[in-house]
């Protein structure tokens, strides 16, 4: 199968791209970096080298791979700039979907956001309205299901190396510097190699939003004494509550990636249904 990977060189990319080649497809990868390129060139991918803000040379490339299906694992988080990723989210994915279209592919795989539904005292499911102000999410959300056949994988939080919830990453920083508080407030999150394995999975669901998660959802007053500690550097106490936190939300499990349980949205649970998964405990942040 030919398979396009936007983003094969990002945190989730780079674990989706040897689960394709052991497949036996056939990939393309777009970066913006040439020193990547190279490395996706070693590794048995074709690489393209283009920005997916750029309309015209994204269809171009698009159009020159032929892909049967596209992989949307674009982010741009390495400088925490939250707003340079919902442009991504926002121009990126709808130049894709109309390089995509353009290319005749009729399926797209998608990376969304597990935590962006209302709090709620329930386990969220994926029919559950996601709140209001999550900056790109619904224009990359209703973009992608213009193609025919359309998955949007919702994850939860990622942790594993190179995330921000890794013991060098941004989140495990804010945790030992005591920026961070100790709540009942509840989060879902998946694995990056899990996440990867998902999408892979997705070519063959049918199309609509899936919630990938952990079946563990974790509260922050487990998990940030539990990233706190995971290094030897200085840190600061945990900060603890003044007063409970109102009851949050967590996400549940998708309806169709089987076996998969549920994950936690903010203070809602909310799981993936469809499809084999290694059970990871997101309180273990480090691992």
């Amino acid at each position: 199968m030919r398979v396009l990977v936007a983003g094969a060189t990002g945190v989730v990319g780079r674990r989706i791209v040897p689960l394709l080649l052991r497949r036996g497809d056939r990939v393309t990868g777009l970066t913006r970096s040439a020193a990547r390129a190279a490395v996706l060139r070693a590794a048995g991918v074709d690489p393209i080298v283009v920005d997916v803000v750029d309309a015209k040379a994204l269809t171009d490339a698009v159009r020159a791979a032929e892909p049967e299906v596209v992989l949307h694992q674009l982010t741009d988080l390495a400088g925490q700039d939250r707003a340079a990723n919902a442009r991504l989210r926002t121009i990126g994915t709808r130049n894709l979907v109309d390089a995509a279209r353009a290319a005749g592919t009729r399926r797209i795989v998608a990376q969304s956001i597990a935590f962006g539904y209302h709090d709620g005292p329930d386990p969220a499911t994926e029919d559950v309205p996601l709140r209001a102000g999550l900056a790109g999410v619904p224009e990359l959300e209703s973009a992608v299901a213009e193609l025919p056949e359309w998955v949007v994988l919702r994850y939860g939080l990622f942790y594993g190396p190179g995330t921000w919830y890794f013991p060098d990453g941004a989140m495990a920083e804010r945790a030992r510097a005591g920026e961070l508080v100790a709540d009942e407030s509840v989060a879902s999150f998946v694995h990056i190699d899990d996440a990867a394995a998902a999408a892979v999975a997705a070519f063959d669901w049918p199309s609509g939003p899936v919630n990938i998660c952990d079946d563990e959802p974790a509260a922050a007053r487990t998990w940030c004494p539990s990233s706190a500690t995971r290094s030897k550097r200085p840190r600061h106490p945990v900060r603890r509550p003044a007063a409970p936190a109102p009851a949050a939300r967590t996400t549940s499990a998708p309806t169709r990636w089987a076996g998969c349980p549920p994950c936690r949205r903010g203070g809602r649970v909310s799981a993936p249904s469809r499809g084999p998964r290694r059970p990871r405990r997101p309180s273990r942040i480090g691992d």
